[in-house]
């Protein structure tokens, strides 16, 4: 049985920044990823947008570690040669009963102390965007695109000239708490069994079952395990929009809004449904019920446009008719297990807020 001072189980986005993070502070650290590359599921499967931090409640984890994220983000990508463009968002209303919820998101981005976020005259909205159809406009310029594998690349790399050790195909099987560490089990090929005195579980979809496999875990703190899975269709033609285009949000989520990736190709979605099982495939039938939905601020969308593009699948703790839950970061203050840390329910915008989420585990861990 090999030796190792933390472990951090899951390689993708907030894994490996928490990885990273753990090697810059003298750590030795070993990820372990179930599959055969990193960031194969949520990290891989999302709009790759760095968020501003506007919709979140006020003092939430989501949004203290979007904003204070965003800045870092922002920072690394710079310094490291991630690709990425602040290329800025719209939030449209295209009735005017839309204008008074239009004055609460921005009321809801300033609490957060993104104050950056304001109206814009409808005429100047229109010069930027010419296919736009509404009648108010928010504009949040510090909304950006990335390309989020490079960025992964990067925070591994970063682990890596730090002594972390990645062993891919290493799906967590189980695991006991000791006085003094943990002994984990993970598969692929003959098997691996690790001691170690910190452990991350940072699994992502699997995470709440990954802490259930840790035999003597208390299971009271143990979240539930949902699956919210989003759909988006591609444009098959030239993007009319330079910017990221989001209607108001409608109840469970943001609504159909567009979004563009580094290469200018627009995306469409999501269209979530709750599963009960991890699966990518995109239904074509699904987009129709898009283009109502798009068509309400870009009227000119030709029919038979959208083509099915990927799907991911969010990370939930709650089902369907709960509230969303906000992020969650269980240390041993929480469950009092020394050495331990769980991340529950890291979805949107966890890509954002890695690099802050992963200060916030390594406080936990001091």
């Amino acid at each position: 049985m090999e030796s190792v001072e933390a472990v951090v189980v899951g390689a993708g986005v907030v894994g490996l920044a928490v990885a990273r993070a753990l090697a810059l502070a003298g750590r030795e650290v070993v990820i372990i990823e179930a599959e055969d590359a990193i960031g194969t599921h949520t990290s891989s499967r999302n709009s790759e947008v760095i968020h501003a931090g506007i919709y979140y409640p006020k003092g939430s984890l989501k949004a203290r570690s979007c904003v204070a994220g965003k800045r870092l983000l922002y920072e690394y990508c710079e310094s490291h040669g991630v690709p990425h463009r602040r290329c800025g968002k719209l939030i449209v209303a295209t009735d005017p009963s839309q204008i008074q919820e239009l004055e609460g998101i921005k009321a809801k981005a300033h609490a957060n102390g993104v104050t950056d976020v304001d109206f814009i005259p409808v005429e100047q909205a229109k010069s930027w965007e010419p296919e736009l159809r509404c009648v108010a406009a928010l504009h949040s310029p510090s909304t950006g695109i990335i390309d989020s594998h490079a960025l992964m690349l990067a925070y591994l790399g970063d682990a890596e000239a730090h002594g972390a050790m990645l062993a891919l195909k290493s799906p967590l099987i189980g695991g006991e708490l000791l006085s003094d560490g943990f002994v984990l089990h993970a598969g692929g090929g003959e098997g691996i069994t690790l001691k170690s005195k910190i452990l991350v579980n940072s699994a992502g979809l699997r995470a709440p079952s990954v802490a259930k496999a840790l035999e003597g875990f208390d299971r009271k703190f143990v979240p539930g395990e949902f699956y919210a899975k989003g759909n988006y269709y591609s444009l098959n033609r030239k993007s009319p929009f330079s910017r990221l285009v989001y209607p108001v949000p409608e109840p469970g989520g943001l609504g159909v809004h567009v979004t563009l990736d580094l290469a200018g190709q627009a995306r469409f979605g999501p269209d979530v449904e709750w599963v009960d099982r991890i699966a990518y495939d995109v239904d074509p039938r699904r987009a129709e019920r898009f283009y109502a939905a798009i068509r309400r601020y870009w009227p000119g969308l030709p029919d038979g446009a959208l083509v099915p593009g990927y799907a991911g699948i969010r990370p939930k703790t709650a089902g369907p008719k709960e509230p969303s839950p906000d992020f969650e970061i269980q240390g041993p203050s929480r469950h009092g297990v020394p050495g331990l840390v769980h991340l529950f329910g890291i979805e949107s915008p966890g890509l954002t807020a890695s690099l802050a989420l992963a200060d916030t585990v390594v406080a936990e861990l001091r």
